[in-house]
């Protein structure tokens, strides 16, 4: 047998790779298909399914029923996938705008100094999501820590009552997802030349116009990671919005949980996944259109 894989490269290939793609089809693709079953099957009454061929979960999203049985249009859950997609892009160009200048501050730094900045770029992963959600619960209650700054400093009079509310779910997601960013636009900015900039401001450009022209097309690649990295989990973010909005207004992935507990609607919590599925799976088609043809020529 190991004669046989000496002689036979293929074979060789198909052993190193069998494991990985044995992984990705027990661990990915089984339960993607168990779910796509299921978005297609009638809801039983106690959760679960009735192994029956049905549409409804599909009809659900965009109809509802009349008294007449009639299908009427209803825009609650495109208004939910909506409000979702709204706070994940406000979200997205928040970590843009605070990312980015971060990012090219780390590069311009010394090995040293950039190594101690990225060890703290990254802490927040040592400390489990929840944890740190709980922890923003605590400065923003009311009479928390953020509103006896507010007014100790005289910016305010009384409590904002900054939690469960938009504002406090837009912290709690710029919070979790900004080293999603930070990391891509980092790795692009790192290959930077800076001697192209320097050669910019020889020929007359000023800061604003080397940045504009030189260092943001050149870091877009990692600039478009980074907003496929954020925008995409923000999408079905269900801890933030449950601890830090309170679950007043329901996103995509609250809404999907809801179907699999307390609505006990299966197929609709199935057939909601895959509608966030097909919209990520256009995202990153974009993504690779434009950026994975620049992105393959750069590694050769």
């Amino acid at each position: 047998m190991i004669d046989y894989f000496r002689r036979t490269p293929a074979a060789r290939r198909t052993a190193l790779v069998s494991p990985a793609v044995g992984a990705i089809l027990l661990f990915m693709v089984l339960p993607l298909g168990l779910m796509l079953i299921y978005s297609f099957l009638q809801r039983a009454t106690y959760g679960g399914v009735i192994w029956t061929l049905s549409f409804q979960s599909y009809i659900q999203f965009l109809f509802e029923h009349d008294l007449d049985d009639s299908l009427i249009f209803n825009s609650a859950y495109l208004q939910i996938y909506a409000r979702s997609f709204i706070l994940a892009g406000i979200t997205t160009v928040l970590c843009v705008i605070i990312g980015f200048p971060t990012a090219l501050y780390l590069v311009q730094q010394s090995e040293k100094r950039r190594n101690i900045l990225m060890f703290l770029v990254t802490i927040p992963f040592w400390t489990n999501l929840l944890v740190r959600t709980y922890a923003w619960i605590l400065l923003l209650r009311r009479e928390g820590l953020v509103d006896y700054g507010l007014q100790a400093a005289g910016i305010t009079d009384a409590p904002l009552g900054l939690l469960y509310t938009d504002v406090a779910n837009l912290i709690g997601l710029v919070y979790s997802f900004l080293p999603f960013m930070v990391l891509p636009i980092y790795s692009s900015l790192e290959k930077l030349d800076f001697r192209l900039v320097e050669a910019a401001y020889d020929l007359g450009a000023n800061r604003i116009t080397a940045l504009r022209r030189i260092v943001i097309p050149l870091a877009m690649p990692g600039i478009a990671a980074g907003c496929i990295l954020v925008l995409v989990p923000c999408l079905g973010a269900y801890v933030t919005p449950e601890l830090l909005g309170g679950g007043k207004a329901l996103m995509i992935g609250n809404l999907i949980q809801q179907q699999f507990g307390a609505s006990q609607n299966w197929p609709f919590g199935a057939a909601l996944s895959f509608a966030l599925l097909a919209i990520v799976l256009v995202a990153l088609i974009a993504y690779s259109l434009r950026f994975g043809r620049g992105a393959l020529t750069e590694g050769r």
